[in-house]
């Protein structure tokens, strides 16, 4: 069984303010540690389940998050940004048996996170087919357009919700739920607890239920927080400003949906 894990940290148990997701502030210690906790026990689960090949994608921030020698043996580990269009998915192909989602929050125009936001600050919102997309939408349908089934997410409680909608098989950790500027969380050993209890539990299941649609065709829209920024996107092959601070573009090929996202967003 060949696995792949991308790992956020905005989604970790009990994080809530943007000074615990800077790597260069002393306060993401401990929340870089409770993410490679999180990723190790899915990991544990896995193995322990059978999985002889995981490749981990470490997608936060500088993507050098993850404390490498916390982890099993058996795994490896894509640290840094290869610059390429699947970017938090790097790595990924239709090798894979399924994909994971470790740490990961509500998107950019959605309040389930005090860290909501999508992919970077420079965005109000990202929609995809009318409805607001998070990273978790954007790489589910990278991995479904592998063929790749998406077997568990792990996060706040809204982008436990919003991965339902796409696959109600898919398997959550809800650890967190977020309250205006704040949110709740349950305790760090138990969101462990939890990740391998559902890691266990999905990889004795069929994984043929866990693969997510992919629809048809893609209508994109950006809505920036500068002007500026949807003036310069409009410059993208295909893209047109479509307001004052929004930017859209369509098409029938995801590839060319990631691309846009790479050199617009």
């Amino acid at each position: 069984m060949k696995l792949f894990i991308s790992a956020d940290l905005e989604g970790v148990a009990g994080i809530v303010n943007w000074s615990e997701a800077d790597i260069e502030s002393s306060f993401s210690k401990y929340f870089t540690e409770q993410m490679t906790k999180e990723v190790n026990a899915a990991c544990e689960a896995a193995i322990a389940s059978g999985a002889e090949d995981i490749l981990i994608k470490d997608a936060h921030s500088t993507a050098r998050n993850l404390d490498p020698s916390k982890l099993p043996e058996q795994v490896k580990i894509l640290r840094g940004w290869t610059r390429d269009p699947y970017s938090m998915m790097a790595g990924l192909d239709d090798s894979f048996d399924g994909v994971f989602f470790i740490g990961y929050h509500s998107a950019a125009g959605a309040n389930g996170n005090p860290l909501a936001h999508t992919m970077n600050m420079q965005n109000e919102y990202v929609k995809i087919n009318g409805e607001i997309a998070s990273e978790m939408l954007i790489n589910a349908y990278t991995a479904a357009s592998m063929g790749v089934p998406v077997l568990l997410a792990t996060g706040d409680k809204m982008i436990c919700e919003d991965a339902l909608k796409i696959n109600a098989h898919i398997k959550t950790v809800p650890v967190s739920e977020g309250i205006g500027n704040a949110s709740i969380s349950i305790h760090p050993n138990v969101a462990l607890k939890k990740i391998k209890e559902q890691v266990q539990a999905v990889l004795s299941d069929d994984l043929s239920k866990y693969k997510v649609d992919l629809p048809e065709s893609f209508h994109v829209e950006i809505a920036f927080r500068e002007h500026y920024l949807a003036y310069r996107g409009s410059f993208y092959p295909g893209a047109k400003q479509t307001g004052a601070k929004t930017v859209e573009y369509e098409t029938n090929d995801y590839n060319e949906v990631l691309r846009f996202l790479f050199f617009v967003l």
